[in-house]
């Protein structure tokens, strides 16, 4: 790679960039997982990530990447052979519902086009038809970070209660918390699955449950085989502020700052600075003359912005060529996107001139690989912060 000065621009969906005073949390001494200044740190953090979940309910921390949030979601409540309805909404989605059938649980995957979010209409043509109410579990991506498409979680629970269905909802969230709006309790979900690397602004090695009642109570009759991720002792041992197991002290550390710039920006300035970048980068593409790949104005993802190419041109070429020139990494398109699309990850520790680098970076990269645009895409841009800001 040719050497260039500045900082590496890291704009891929995840892992994002992380801040410096996360940084020099994470780089504090080490401590005794068992001693008294641990257990004041767990007990000062668990009520902490209530409000960026949206709950009161409990919030279960793993040392462990966001497949094993997943993993844990499925084994605390559900048996071997429960039948789980999955909506294929781009690739992530499509993993989680792999993962699932390899657990020995019966899957069933509601196809998509991974332009659109999980179709209510048709989930909920779905649990009206299963009077045996054998389906057990409803899994959705509430932001598919392959496609930037992010999906109606209060539409989903309404389909569920219209139907009378009393299957389980399990929710990934992992590349919306503290990036999108979310409310676990108000919107009637069972598990929350999340991880450290996204909207939090930690390296990855984190992942997260969050727990309702209702799931709480299928935990007690679920079969599959559960040590690792088994919430019953995760949750005893919090009660006392410490862990079964030896947790990743150091990123817990990272996460309590974290937690703290969340809350001095307030959340809600969180989730409209998202979306304020979102609709500038959309504004972008467009003047561009080239393609969101989300095609529901009602579900553009506030996290990222997956671009479509024209046929013929290679968006990894394209990606590969702004990382040589100018020290800069996009998303790849990933599964069946593989090649036709690059993302943009506006999410994390991000403001509106670090977005204006990203699209100047990506605008050169565009037209030196070749691709047909318009010239007009950074300005375009800048016109919606300035609309935004006014």
């Amino acid at each position: 790679m040719t050497s260039t000065g500045g900082r590496h621009f890291l704009q891929i969906p995840g892992p994002t960039n992380v801040p410096d005073r996360v940084l020099r949390a994470i780089s504090a001494p080490t401590i005794d997982h068992r001693g008294p200044e641990f257990s004041g740190l767990v007990r000062e953090l668990l009520p902490a990530l209530g409000p960026v979940f949206g709950t009161d309910d409990p919030v279960v921390v793993y040392p462990s990447s966001g497949t094993g949030a997943w993993e844990a979601a499925l084994v605390n409540t559900l048996s071997p052979g429960d039948r789980v309805l999955a909506c294929e909404t781009g690739h992530f989605a499509t993993l989680w519902a792999q993962l699932a059938g390899r657990l020995g649980l019966t899957v069933e995957l509601l196809p998509g086009d991974w332009r659109h979010g999980a179709d209510p209409d048709q989930l909920g043509a779905r649990l009206a038809a299963d009077p045996g109410r054998e389906i057990k579990a409803v899994c959705v991506v509430h932001n598919e970070t392959s496609t930037g498409v992010t999906s109606r979680v209060p539409a989903v629970r309404a389909a569920l209660d219209a139907a009378g269905h009393p299957a389980l909802l399990l929710v990934d969230t992992i590349s919306s918390l503290a990036s999108i709006d979310y409310r676990h309790g108000e919107w009637g979900v069972d598990v929350t699955v999340a991880g450290s690397q996204k909207g939090l602004m930690l390296p990855p090695g984190l992942g997260f449950n969050a727990v309702s009642g209702k799931a709480l109570a299928a935990k007690e009759s679920a079969g599959l085989p559960c040590g690792y991720w088994d919430w019953t002792p995760i949750l005893a041992a919090n009660a006392a502020g410490f862990f079964p197991y030896t947790p990743a002290t150091n990123l817990l550390y990272g996460l309590r700052e974290a937690l703290r710039m969340l809350d001095e920006e307030g959340l809600a300035a969180v989730f409209a600075r998202h979306q304020r970048h979102a609709t500038a980068t959309r504004a972008a593409v467009r003047a561009w003359g080239l393609e969101v790949l989300c095609a529901d104005e009602r579900e553009h993802s506030g996290s990222l912005t997956a671009v479509l190419l024209p046929d013929g041109q290679d968006a990894d070429a394209v990606r590969a060529l702004i990382l040589e020139r100018f020290d800069m990494s996009l998303g790849t398109g990933l599964g069946r996107l593989a090649g036709k699309v690059f993302r943009i990850g506006h999410l994390g520790h991000f403001n509106d001139l670090t977005l204006a680098g990203t699209l100047a970076g990506v605008q050169l990269g565009l037209q030196l690989a070749g691709v047909p645009i318009k010239p007009g895409g950074v300005e375009a841009a800048l016109e919606a912060l300035r609309e935004a800001q006014a």
